[in-house]
C-alpha cells in the first residue's frame, strides 16, 4: 500500500505524519516552535523531520501540505501568512520538490481540514459542506458536490476576513474582520487587555492568580456559571454566527463543520452557534443545515494533507 507524507504548517502548531489514501494516520508528531526568524525556523524543522521519515518509510510516494494562509493554488506560492513572518511570495511547492525530489500538493490548511472532514469526519455524506476553524486564525473551505470551490485560483470562503459589526468599540456602525473578534488569538488578546476583565469575576480572579487567562479559562468560567464569561461567549458566538449566516445565504451548504482549538469548548459553544445562526439565517436556509463539531479536531489538517497527497482533492 502506498504511503503519503502529510504536513501541517500553522500559525502556532506544526505537524507531520504518515498516512494512507483513506486518511488513516500511521504515525504523527507535532511541535510548537519558538520562532527566531519565523518561516525559516519552520522550514528547518520540516526539513529535518521529513528526511528522517523518508528514510524510515521508503514507500512514501507523494507529499501533501496544509498551509496556514492564502496561496496560489496552481503553483503553491504563498501569498502571505497573517501569523508568521517570512512567508510572503515563498514558493513552497517548489521548495519541497527541489529538496525531496517528490511530487508535492500544497493547499490552504482549512481546505485540508475540510477535505478530511468531508471524506472521513463529521461532514462525511454531505452534498455541500462548509468547514471552518476557530484557532489562531479563522479560515474556510467550501465543498460543492464534493468538489472544493477555489474561486479564481487563490482560494475562497475566507470566513475570517468577512466583515461584521465591531462591538469592542464605542463608535457606532464600525465594521471589523471576523477573525479579529472571534479567533482564539483575538479572544485571548481581548481578555488579557488591561482593565478588560471586571474584578471579582471568575476570569478576574484567575488573571490575578495566573497573570494571564486563555480560551480554556473562558470555557471554565461559562461552565461555572460566571455572568461575565457567559456574556463574553455570547458576544463572540453571535459574531461568528453572523459570518455563518452569510455563508448560508451565499452558498447554502447543508452541513457546517467547525474545528480548531476554540471548538474544543464543546456544547457551551455549539449551543450558542446553533441559536444565533438560526436567528440570523435567511428563511430559505432555516432548517436546511446542520452545525457539527469537527470529528478529527487536531488531526484534521494532517489527515487532509495526506488525502490531498493521495489525489482526493477535487477542484
Amino acid at each position: 500500500m502506498n504511503k503519503y507524507l502529510g504536513i501541517e504548517i500553522g500559525g502556532t502548531k506544526q505537524q507531520i505524519g504518515i498516512g494512507t489514501e483513506k486518511g488513516e494516520i500511521l504515525y504523527s508528531e507535532s511541535v510548537k516552535l519558538q520562532y527566531r526568524e519565523g518561516a525559516a525556523d519552520i522550514l528547518e524543522w520540516i526539513q529535518d523531520r521529513t528526511w528522517k521519515l523518508l528514510e524510515n518509510y521508503p514507500d512514501i510516494c507523494r507529499i501533501g501540505v496544509g498551509f496556514g494562509g492564502p496561496l496560489e493554488s496552481a503553483t503553491g506560492r504563498i501569498l502571505c501568512s497573517l501569523q508568521v513572518p517570512g512567508w510572503k511570495d515563498f514558493r513552497l511547492k517548489n521548495w519541497f520538490e527541489e529538496k525531496f525530489h517528490m511530487d508535492t500538493c500544497v493547499v490552504n490548511d482549512t481546505v485540508a481540514g475540510g477535505l478530511a472532514e468531508l471524506k472521513c469526519g463529521a461532514g462525511a455524506g454531505s452534498d455541500h459542506l462548509f468547514y471552518t476553524n476557530i484557532g489562531t486564525g479563522i479560515g474556510g473551505g467550501l465543498f460543492i458536490h464534493g468538489k472544493y470551490y477555489d474561486g479564481v485560483g487563490f482560494g475562497a470562503s475566507y470566513l475570517g476576513n468577512s466583515l461584521i459589526p465591531d462591538w469592542t468599540v464605542s463608535e457606532s456602525g464600525k465594521a471589523i474582520r471576523l477573525e479579529l473578534i472571534c479567533s482564539g488569538r483575538s479572544i485571548e488578546e481581548r481578555l488579557n487587555r488591561p482593565g478588560y476583565l471586571p474584578e471579582h469575576t471568575f476570569l478576574g480572579d484567575r488573571w490575578k492568580e495566573m497573570g494571564r487567562v486563555s480560551c480554556a479559562d473562558l470555557g471554565d468560567g461559562v461552565r461555572a456559571g460566571d455572568q461575565f464569561c457567559m456574556e463574553e461567549l455570547d458576544r463572540t458566538a453571535e459574531s461568528f454566527s453572523i459570518g455563518l449566516a452569510n455563508v448560508l445565504a451565499l452558498a447554502a451548504p447543508n452541513c457546517i463543520v467547525v474545528g480548531g482549538g476554540v471548538a474544543k469548548m464543546g456544547d457551551i459553544l455549539f449551543e450558542r452557534l446553533e441559536k444565533f445562526t438560526d436567528r440570523y439565517a435567511f428563511v430559505a436556509n432555516q432548517g436546511q443545515y446542520e452545525i457539527r463539531p469537527s470529528k478529527l479536531m487536531d488531526q484534521a489538517v494532517l489527515v487532509g494533507a495526506v488525502l490531498a497527497a493521495a489525489g482526493e482533492l477535487n477542484v
